[in-house]
């Protein structure tokens, strides 16, 4: 059977050599007719409060956060009609920051490609630093006492207005809503503890949970330290196609999105699988072995303990080169040494919480990636390197048998789950 993997920007094609094969994607909704008439109609009758283009006076400062270059929203369609309707505010007036939480900062090219060339021009664009204290300002506390420094933009803005996708995701349960803030323009420091050993192993910081997930608790908490006054949250397709839009209240326009995301990306399976192909949904969230432990922990989702889990991720971006990941990996001997390590009382290193699930996962099951990174690192991030996805498929049925195959085309796109 042949399926075509989501891998970079074009995606490859792979010959799975069995007939008992589920592909478990998301349910295709095609794109809005008129992404812009929908748009207009969305942010003028908004989910609860006024219309955008009312919450904003001409002379007041504007904070636009939107997501970094790892997520695909498409900010180059979007932003523009989110300016338009604030054509009544001076460009000198507004910012727009790239909330890239503890991510890199994205380079020049990558912000004129995200935003586009018009934008770029006009409005002032930065990326958001994590690590800079110079360009930090205090917002408040968290739930137990800690402090909370977000960006000086951010904090000193008097209108905020936060961008982002809606999807399922494996520590908060879906993204958008107040994830578009927190971790998004916040500081080192708090990232860290939100990121914090405890919060990711807790069996609710999981796909699809809301209710209950202590990370989801901490995105909300410090998320409203500071008032949003306009969400504008989106579902795409594999096209990037937009499908719906869900603007207004932060709380309200993020429930109706969430319950729209899991109606139509997360599948119930009748029994675990001894075979699981994943992905990490191709450009732009593959660009790195970091973001891609997110199709590998879907697909953990629904593998057979010590099953194989294949993973198709570019990774040309490498590890990335920022922060301790790599390091941590490869500091460890085994997936249960580094588990053993990060959940240790007092441990707190940058970069734990995506070494932490990618432990979980490897203890959970074999796990082979192909993507662009050297072999012998792959080994040292303890995982197998693979050259021919649909030839090591071959290898582990003629050592197990014709057993059952499940392929997620999109990987984390579709969340698959035990009915």
């Amino acid at each position: 059977m042949k399926v075509h993997l989501q891998y970079g920007r074009d995606g490859i094609d792979v010959e799975i050599p069995s007939a008992r094969v589920r592909v478990i994607e998301p349910a295709f909704v095609e794109g809005l007719a008129d992404e812009s008439a929908a748009f207009t109609a969305a942010v003028r009758a908004p989910i609860g409060g006024k219309p955008l283009r009312e919450r904003v006076a001409a002379h007041e400062r504007v904070a636009v956060v939107i997501p970094d270059v790892t997520r695909p929203l498409p900010t180059d369609r979007l932003l523009p009609r989110v300016l338009a309707e604030l054509a009544h505010v001076p460009a000198k007036n507004v910012v727009v920051i790239n909330g890239t939480g503890s991510h890199r900062a994205n380079t020049p090219d990558e912000l004129r490609a995200m935003v586009g060339a018009g934008v770029l021009a006009r409005y002032r664009v930065v990326n958001h630093d994590a690590h800079d204290a110079g360009t930090l300002a205090s917002a408040g506390y968290t739930h137990d006492g800690l402090p909370v420094a977000m960006a000086r933009d951010y904090v000193e803005a008097d209108r905020r207005i936060v961008l982002g996708l809606i999807e399922p995701h494996f520590m908060a349960g879906f993204s958008g809503g107040y994830k578009g803030v927190f971790p998004a323009v916040a500081d080192i420091a708090s990232i860290m503890h939100y990121h914090r050993a405890a919060a990711i192993g807790h069996p609710k910081s999981t796909w699809g949970v809301l209710d209950g997930n202590p990370t989801q608790e901490q995105i909300r908490w410090n998320g409203a330290l500071l008032p949003v006054d306009f969400l504008v949250n989106v579902t795409v397709n594999r096209k990037r196609q937009i499908t719906g839009y869900f603007c207004g209240d932060v709380d309200a326009a993020h429930a109706a999105g969430c319950a729209f995301a899991k109606r139509t990306t997360m599948a119930a399976c009748e029994h675990p699988f001894p075979i699981v192909v994943t992905t990490n949904a191709g450009y732009p969230l593959d660009q790195n072995l970091y973001q891609a432990v997110k199709g590998m922990h879907a697909a953990m989702q629904v593998v057979e303990r010590d099953g194989l889990i294949l993973t198709a991720a570019r990774c040309n971006d490498g590890f990335p080169s920022h922060g301790n990941f790599r390091r941590l990996l490869f500091d460890h001997p085994t997936p249960r040494a580094l588990l053993d390590a990060i959940t240790a009382p007092g441990f707190s290193v940058y970069d734990q919480w995506e070494a932490q699930l990618l432990a979980i996962v490897a203890l959970r099951a074999r796990v082979g990636l192909k993507s662009e990174l050297d072999a012998a690192e792959v080994r040292r991030a303890h995982l197998e390197p693979v050259d021919d996805l649909g030839g090591r498929v071959a290898a582990e049925l003629d050592a197990r048998g014709d057993v059952p195959i499940a392929v997620l085309p999109e990987g984390p796109m579709t969340i698959p789950y035990l009915a």
